[in-house]
């Protein structure tokens, strides 16, 4: 009889991780589910999938299927004796498939056992939804009280003539105070629909907040640019500065330099962990444009001092 060759039906590596293997599985069992697709061969390429994953997907059943390994060459024969499985006290599990002469051959008596468990068919196989990825741009202050959106996307769904059709889906999503850049928000159930009585998938929103116009975001923490007068920076001040919950003053010191650094504690995202709010002093010159600025500039040009002495 004909060597199966289960990886490069699931289209994975010899070494694949078991994740991996499994994924691919979902991958093809869904294109070719006889309840999806319609055409002539897609119910056989379903249940050589189910048998490939049934073999690969179990640890103990895997490794007796790489025993064969270089003994098997394309064109010989499947000797039953030398290769029979052995059931390691795990059994067999009874699946939904079909399954091949070949596979009946390696898995020899512990196959015999649940043949009839398996003769039911294929069509009753449940399987679940997929999962549904996108995004949703909010505005930061929707972190900072929480929100209700109102989105609308479209989901593949299946007719009860086995078609799949896109359909327009309008959901109500709650924006949690303290969510951050890029945090998921999972909706139970709103993703792909289920096969044969299949729970359906679930969908994972990722937050991305609109551009503002005063801060940046890092994680749970806010940067803001704060223009600051040459002497507010040189002699100190009190600037009231801007944040998501309302005006905070906050003190200049003396001496203070470009690129100054200034943090005001627990004025971030409000997440589990309170973010802060980093205020960057931006020193900005005035213009020399009329006679008195002129003069300003002339008497500080006089104070001898000379930017570049280091």
């Amino acid at each position: 009889m004909e060597y199966k060759d289960y990886y490069k039906i699931l289209g994975v590596d010899k070494k694949a991780a078991p994740e991996k293997i499994k994924r691919e599985y979902r991958k093809l069992a869904r294109k070719y589910h006889p309840d999806v697709n319609k055409h002539t061969g897609a119910d056989d390429k379903f249940k050589e999938v189910g048998e490939a994953y049934e073999v690969l997907g179990d640890p103990e059943k895997r490794k007796a299927y790489d025993g064969l390994g270089n003994n098997w060459q394309a064109g010989q024969q499947f000797n039953q004796q030398q290769h029979a499985y052995q059931d390691f006290g795990g059994g067999f599990s009874e699946g939904t498939y079909g399954h091949s002469d070949f596979f009946e051959s390696l898995f020899g008596q512990a196959f015999s056992g649940a043949k009839k468990a398996r003769r039911s068919s294929s069509h009753s196989f449940a399987q679940k939804g997929e999962d549904v990825h996108a995004k949703i741009r909010v505005p930061l202050e929707d972190a900072f009280h929480g929100a209700t959106r109102n989105i609308t996307f479209t989901l593949p769904t299946i007719t009860p003539e086995g078609k799949i059709e896109n359909k327009a889906v309008n959901l109500k999503v709650k924006i949690p105070k303290g969510i951050k850049n890029e945090q998921k928000i999972r909706l139970a159930s709103q993703g792909g629909p289920g096969i044969n009585g299949g729970k359906p998938g679930d969908m994972y929103l990722e937050v991305e907040f609109e551009k503002h116009k005063y801060y940046k975001v890092d994680g749970a923490d806010l940067y803001i640019d704060l223009p600051v007068a040459p002497w507010e920076a040189a002699l100190g001040a009190k600037i009231k500065i801007p944040t998501p919950s309302g005006s905070v003053e906050m003190k200049i010191p003396s001496n203070t330099l470009q690129d100054k650094t200034l943090r005001l504690k627990g004025k971030g995202i409000p997440a589990k962990k309170h973010g802060d709010l980093y205020v960057v002093v931006d020193i900005v010159l005035p213009p020399a444009k009329d006679e008195k600025s002129k003069k300003v500039y002339e008497d500080m040009k006089n104070l001898n001092f000379n930017p570049r002495t280091d």
